[in-house]
């Protein structure tokens, strides 16, 4: 078991988003490492089939179990709502994906049983959230698909008119069902919490999907024994399927010192190139 628990944990993701997740999960287990995968030559995810996000995603995961991890975390809303299944089938390791803890969260959060959820097309077309919920059919679910704040956060714009016009349209019907509760169901949105909250009001409670992810991982590994105590220094992998030097500034630039030494692999091979080559 010792050799198992000094495995890394793998996180994949479609992109940059998952970083938020990365980012918390780090906070909760300091003394973990990590190997991050984000599939940025073919993201976006949510605009792409769910056919095709599944096939992308089982090619992640397999190049993070080839590598050794102990656990797996799905960072991303397209590819947990169109994998999990699959993936727990395939694997035997613990998987903590996004889309369940956060419609646990908040379930125990709302006050008025009005829940919103704002996600990318891929996700709100999988019908993964009104799945979640199915168990608290007291909830009324209010859904919308975002796509183009993906787009603000990878460039690194999280403030401004356009942005400020872009999210009153797509909150509006959050806002019309009155919702007291929101779910960020795409790994990016954490990054516009900010903007988010101004149009809402401060009397809509936030859910993180990241941040919930952070929470069932660390429960998993704790129930499996796996979870590392000791302090030490932990060691952070970046992989990227796209250009590494552009992962590397993206991530830098939403998540400061936090992304660093990022090399670029392929799905259908072994090879490595760092960033800056």
């Amino acid at each position: 078991m010792s050799d198992v628990i000094d495995r890394p944990i793998g996180v994949f993701d479609s992109g940059f988003g998952g970083l938020t997740v990365l980012r918390s999960l780090v906070e909760q287990m300091p003394n973990e490492d990590f190997v991050y995968l984000g599939d940025t030559a073919r993201a976006p995810y949510g605009p792409r089939t769910i056919a095709e996000v599944r096939r992308f995603a089982l090619e992640g995961l397999d190049l993070l179990v080839d590598r050794g991890v102990k656990a797996l975390v799905i960072a991303c809303n397209s590819a947990s709502s169109a994998v999990l299944r699959d993936a727990r089938e395939r694997y035997d390791i613990p998987i903590t994906e996004v889309v369940l803890p956060a419609a646990g969260r908040a379930v125990a959060a709302t006050r008025h049983r009005r829940v919103g959820v704002v996600a990318t097309e891929s996700t709100i077309n999988s019908m993964s959230y009104d799945d979640a919920f199915a168990i608290a059919p007291q909830i009324a679910l209010t859904k919308a698909a975002c796509p183009r704040f993906v787009e603000f956060v990878e460039a690194g714009i999280t403030g401004g008119d356009e942005l400020l016009g872009v999210a009153r349209e797509y909150l509006q019907p959050m806002i019309d069902a009155e919702v007291d509760t929101l779910i960020l169901g795409c790994t990016h949105y954490p990054l516009l919490s900010g903007v988010i909250s101004y149009v809402l009001g401060n009397g809509v409670t936030l859910v993180s999907s990241a941040e919930s992810c952070a929470d069932a991982t660390y429960a998993h590994l704790t129930q499996a024994g796996l979870l590392r105590h000791r302090p030490r220094e932990a060691h952070h992998t970046f992989l990227t399927t796209g250009d590494a030097s552009d992962f590397q500034g993206i991530g830098r630039r939403l998540l400061g010192g936090f992304v660093r030494d990022v090399r670029q692999v392929s799905l259908t091979g072994s090879e490595e190139t760092p960033a800056g080559r």
